[in-house]
């Protein structure tokens, strides 16, 4: 089985190594170098929390079980993760040392507790004195006593402590490093202008140990930095008496008792200490016990300070108005004339919120719905919905309380809109609700209109800057019907409501329709590759790791139907020999993260075109509620096309998906198409010509 799909942990592994390429590459902005090596290390975060924990959970499973969920037995998969993961450790740390290197050339240094001056030395004292001592509690640790409660995402200091003249073996205690509090992140005065000192939080408490253990007279101490990364799957029990906002609520507080997946820790830590600490966390030789460098919770550099003064933002990395909106209309009426689509992050996100905003004004709108799965962390969206109800208007929001890592976020919004009188749908059991939709009506002349939006991405206007995503504004009529028969059945879902959903003519629905018309699209096509005619399909997705529709794929390439793929992260399938056609399939990792999910199938030459918010993935297909939409008008038909042919003529920033999970490069002597850049182009010179 393993020969004909790649394990879907071992190709998330090889995306994050083009995350990591990003870094490496020196013709990467150096300020956005930085930002890639904290982007990966919290992928890696997140991918130790949910699969590898996932992976040993399921060491337990029935081998039927694992052979269809993992195509390899866990174990051995886990070895393969290891071994994947500390080669990317090396990288990662060569990478490292080579930025600081052109950092200095920048005049960036980052300083440490053994290199300040005089001056900064005060500095350091009066700083820690004023913002940072209050937030640092050292707890001391003892061969007899328990380990304390270690906190999933925190970063933390080991620290080994003596006193010179004693002959006995070191104390040891460990401190959090409260940048939640406090932030990561210190610039230090100098004496040039244009030098910058920063300097990290944990070398600030490190120079200050001295005062901080004064108590107890050592004068010789050694700190290192650790963390722990522990399992984050939440555990919801099945108390019929507890609603399901309080199930998340107590599964949130659970994942505190997660188990440790990963101990990560610098190598140049007192052995005794990480010895001690090894046995109180009781890892063993079967976790992931991983030696690195001084610094650990990159993820912070996502934000490193705005120190290096060279960088000019290029123009073809600022958003703009879409010329639909150019002329100062209110959104409404644009809408109702025509569909319109926006593509993120090139089109500014302001006409969504206009759109709402413009609702919750107007006195003919009777009611919005929509769907929230992660919303900025001030959203504007919520903001004009909570301006809406004020205004008199029903409101109904289904927030998704699953979304993982956003359940806590989710909560206090729920706690937020229901006192407005919005009414909160929280889901279906058992499906997450991941579909993008939002219907507004209204009443003009005793006639409902409706209207709205689809969108592969959330209703987010904070992360709509940097992800690429497409949003179909429409008032369509049959586009409206499909969406309220979703809304239906999350007011009042039934035992059985997929033949409610089938219903859908203009919505291709998940769990399961999606799926079976995918398939058709696809049999469609082999059956006209069998006859000698044209065939063709494109899919752009995060990942495909669902196994029957590889298979699928698998049967049309043989058949001899062009497939061509986008896609970002997993990648499972494999070319063979007997296809008729190879696979082209590449993957696009650049400054935006490419998040949009289209479908284009040939159809003799009718050329269906799909943007969907679901994943080739089996969770998204069978297990949530998600939604594609068919793009109508001839012109955003093209329009969508041909943006999905500037990324498969790629050779910049494409790489090659194949089955050594190599991630090379396209080099194929042609001129330079970087797509992102050309996408922008694109779209601009549309712009302008109206």
């Amino acid at each position: 089985m393993s020969l004909h799909f790649n394990p879907r942990d071992i190709t998330w592994l090889a995306f994050n190594e083009r995350v990591l390429q990003e870094a490496m590459d020196e013709n990467v902005p150096l300020h956005l170098r930085i930002r890639f090596l904290g982007i990966f290390s919290n992928n890696l975060d997140e991918f130790f929390r949910v699969r590898v924990a996932g992976l040993k959970r399921a060491m337990d499973f029935k081998e039927k079980v694992i052979a269809e969920s993992f195509y390899q037995p866990p174990s051995k998969i886990l070895q393969k993760i290891n071994e994947i993961v500390m080669r990317h450790q090396l990288n990662f740390d060569k990478t490292w040392k080579k930025i600081q290197s052109e950092m200095a050339e920048h005049k960036v240094y980052i300083k440490t507790s053994k290199n300040l001056t005089a001056k900064q030395k005060e500095f350091v004292r009066n700083y820690f004195d004023e913002v940072v001592e209050s937030n640092v509690i050292p707890i001391l640790l003892h061969e007899n006593t328990p380990m304390p409660y270690m906190r999933d995402k925190s970063l933390y200091l080991g620290v080994a402590m003596r006193k010179k003249d004693w002959q006995y073996s070191s104390n040891y205690a460990i401190i959090e490093i409260p940048s939640r509090f406090v932030g990561r992140f210190v610039l230090l005065p100098t004496e040039d202008p244009e030098e910058k000192n920063v300097m990290l939080l944990e070398d600030v408490i490190t120079f200050n140990l001295p005062h901080i253990f004064s108590y107890f007279g050592y004068d010789d101490f050694a700190a290192n930095a650790f963390k722990l990364t522990k399992d984050a799957e939440l555990d919801l029990d099945n108390d019929i008496r507890t609603n399901f906002a309080e199930k998340i609520e107590k599964g949130i507080k659970n994942r505190r008792k997660g188990k440790p997946t990963r101990f990560v820790f610098d190598k140049d830590m007192d052995k005794a200490l990480l010895e001690m600490l090894i046995r109180k966390l009781n890892l063993t030789k079967k976790d992931s016990i991983i030696p690195g460098g001084k610094i650990h919770n990159f993820k912070h550099f996502m934000d490193f300070p705005d120190v290096f003064q060279t960088y000019e933002r290029p123009v073809e990395r600022t958003s703009f108005t879409h010329p639909a909106f150019e002329h100062g209309e209110r959104v409404t009426d644009v809408i109702l004339h025509q569909d319109v689509l926006l593509s993120f992050p090139y089109h500014k996100y302001n006409p969504v919120i206009d759109l709402l905003r413009e609702a919750a004004m107007d006195p003919d709108v009777k009611s919005i719905q929509i769907t929230a799965y992660r919303l900025a962390s001030s959203s504007k969206i919520i903001n004009a919905l909570i301006y809406a109800a004020r205004n008199g208007k029903e409101v109904t929001v289904m927030l998704e309380l699953q979304a993982r890592f956003d359940e806590e976020s989710n909560l206090k919004w729920k706690e937020m809109l229901e006192p407005e009188g919005i009414i909160v749908l929280v889901g279906i059991p058992n499906k997450k609700v991941h579909a993008k939709l939002c219907i507004i009506k209204k009443r003009v002349h005793n006639k409902t209109v409706q209207y709205g939006f689809i969108s592969t991405g959330n209703f987010n206007e904070k992360t709509a800057r940097i992800y690429g995503d497409h949003l179909l504004m429409t008032a369509d009529r049959g586009i409206m019907a499909d969406i309220n028969k979703v809304f239906n059945v999350l007011k009042k879902p039934k035992e059985d409501f997929l033949p409610i959903l089938k219903t859908c003519k203009n919505l291709l629905v998940c769990p399961q329709f999606m799926r079976e018309k995918i398939v058709h699209h696809i049999d469609k096509e082999i059956e006209e590759a069998k006859a000698g005619r044209r065939a063709e399909m494109i899919i752009k997705a995060n990942s495909v790791s669902d196994k029957a529709l590889i298979e699928k794929l698998y049967e049309a390439a043989k058949a001899g139907v062009i497939i061509k793929m986008i896609v970002r992260g997993i990648y499972c399938a494999i070319n063979q020999k007997d296809f008729k056609e190879k696979i082209k399939a590449i993957s696009i990792v650049d400054e935006y993260l490419e998040h949009a999910r289209v479908m284009y199938f040939y159809n003799k030459g009718a050329e269906d075109l799909y943007i969907s918010s679901a994943d080739w993935m089996t969770r998204n297909l069978d297990y949530r509620i998600e939604a594609a939409v068919k793009i109508m008008d001839k012109n955003l038909k093209k329009e969508l096309k041909d943006i999905l042919d500037i990324q498969l003529r790629d050779n910049v920033k494409a790489r090659i998906l194949d089955k050594k999970l190599s991630n090379e490069y396209i080099s194929n002597g042609k001129d330079e198409i970087r797509s992102q850049i050309e996408t922008y182009r694109y779209l601009k010179a549309k712009t302008n010509k109206k």
